[in-house]
């Protein structure tokens, strides 16, 4: 049986831009990791600096390993108001070698909380209106900064989540091939890519497609699943909207080999939060079920003959019986 993992954020206090004081109350940091424990799942993508004064990435490695859960990854957060004209692509020096730094420091808490790699979401690297910025400067800032921090930690790994927008109106690493282009053009072997299923919906993408193209470029670090109607990144629970293509991802996953844990990425702004992972887990292990259930060999006949109403009626078969 597969193990879960999940975002730390899931089970913090969620805000939007009416309610900015929040969706419930207050929750602090090894708090979040003790709802995380009630969940069922094995390990939390946690964000870095932690915010309690005094908390250090030693105590947060007890606290996890209280609750029999791991660090998968550490998300320096770079994507803050205070990089919100950029972090990497920051027309300020100053604050593009403070991006630099807190990535490092990064580094730093995961190899203390034993992570398995260091995840960039720049989501203020990107820009808002045409005519805004140079386009040469901006890709060779965004990659420059990437480079200097996995250049200095050759032994580290990176992955880089790349989304459409959100909270800028373009973002620098927006799709899985302009990611893949920008890796590339850094030449480093230790930086890949974080795929989000609901991240490659809301960038128009085939999240099946772009997982094996990802795996096929030998840059694939993580998977992260959830969901959402196509026009935004809702991060809803697993399989609520798009299940056809959930279960299509799922079997793109068994036909790479992906046999690592799957990480939830989920914003339950009025729900429970252990509830809404719960929710997706019985989701996905439902749909696992159902991948058992495929005619294979039916399928990749209709796959050859690009027969469309032969491979529904496969996957019919499978989620319907």
């Amino acid at each position: 049986m597969r193990d879960y993992t999940a975002g730390m954020w899931i089970f913090g206090r969620i805000v939007d831009r009416y309610a900015t004081d929040g969706y419930g109350p207050s929750v602090g940091t090894l708090q979040q990791i003790e709802l995380a424990s009630q969940s069922g799942i094995v390990g939390l993508d946690v964000n870095f600096p932690f915010p309690e004064a005094g908390l250090d990435a030693d105590e947060v490695r007890r606290a996890l390993d209280s609750a029999g859960l791991h660090a998968v990854c550490v998300t320096p957060i770079i994507y803050g108001g205070r990089f919100r004209r950029g972090s990497f692509t920051n027309p300020d020096a100053a604050l593009r070698r403070e991006a630099v730094e807190l990535s490092a420091a990064a580094v730093e808490a995961a190899s203390v909380l034993g992570a398995g790699y260091v995840k960039f979401w720049p989501g203020q690297d990107g820009y808002d209106y045409p005519f805004q910025c140079d386009y040469g400067e901006y890709r060779r800032l965004a990659t420059e900064g990437v480079r200097s921090v996995a250049s200095s930690f050759p032994e580290t790994r990176f992955g880089i989540e790349y989304k459409l927008k959100e909270p800028r109106n373009r973002l620098f690493w927006s799709s899985a091939a302009a990611t893949l282009l920008a890796i590339d053009q850094i030449g480093l072997d230790n930086i890949g890519v974080v795929i989000d299923f609901g991240h490659s919906l809301f960038a128009k993408e085939n999240p099946a497609e772009m997982l094996h193209l990802v795996h096929s470029a030998g840059r694939l670090v993580d998977i992260e699943l959830d969901d959402n109607y196509r026009e935004w990144d809702d991060d809803l629970t697993v399989g609520s909207v798009h299940l056809v293509e959930t279960l299509e991802f799922l079997l793109m996953m068994r036909t790479i080999g992906w046999g690592r844990p799957v990480k939830l990425d989920l914003f339950p702004f009025r729900e429970n939060a252990v509830a809404a992972v719960q929710a997706s887990i019985e989701t996905l292990r439902q749909l696992e079920e159902r991948c058992d259930r495929l005619d294979i060999e039916s399928l990749r006949r209709a796959q050859q003959d690009q027969d469309a109403i032969s491979a529904q009626r496969v996957a019919r078969a499978a989620l319907l019986g």
